[in-house]
């Protein structure tokens, strides 16, 4: 795609069907296609969430990408985070969502770490996300952020029950998933 200085919601509606991108601020990045690995943690990681909401005949929906979020509800950022859980079902549309998810998760590949860990941290954060994960691989290490009231940060291995911050009684080891 011929670079722009702005970038909108049409461009990126209009990407060619093969090609993945997420819009920040009106810039396009590309993604690359994830490993099956990755795959793997998406799809571990989604049914154990989605298995303990219908458990508690819980309203909350789980989207794996690729899945859009129109992150501020707006014309700049379009993100298709790994997992997207949302509990106000109101802000799903035939296009995705709008407006934050309630719990994002985003598995980290060599090529989007810098993303990850900063840029994204930081636009969900300040968007609303009550709770954000960042699940490495490469160093079977998970990074839980909470938002919602007290903020908080832990580092967990895959070893180790994780809490999850917006559901009760859920802990998510991931060593039991792969």
């Amino acid at each position: 795609m011929p670079q722009k200085q702005f970038y909108t919601s049409e461009d990126y509606w209009n990407l060619p069907e093969d090609q993945r991108a997420e819009l920040i601020d009106g810039k396009l990045y590309a993604m690359a296609p994830p490993s099956p690995f990755h795959q793997e943690l998406v799809m571990e990681i989604s049914a154990v969430i989605h298995s303990h909401i219908k458990s508690k005949a819980g309203n909350c929906k789980v989207y794996p990408s690729p899945f859009a979020v129109n992150l501020n509800a707006d014309d700049k950022i379009w993100v298709e985070p790994d997992i997207s859980i949302i509990c106000d079902t109101s802000r799903i549309d035939s296009q995705g969502c709008k407006g934050a998810p309630d719990w994002i998760i985003e598995i980290v590949s060599p090529s989007s770490t810098r993303m990850d860990y900063f840029v994204k941290l930081f636009k969900y954060r300040t968007a609303g996300v009550r709770e954000y994960w960042i699940v490495n691989p490469m160093k079977k290490a998970v990074q839980t952020y909470v938002f919602d009231g007290e903020e908080d940060s832990n580092l967990f291995s895959f070893d180790e029950e994780i809490p999850v911050h917006i559901f009760d009684g859920l802990a998510i080891q991931i060593s039991d998933l792969v």
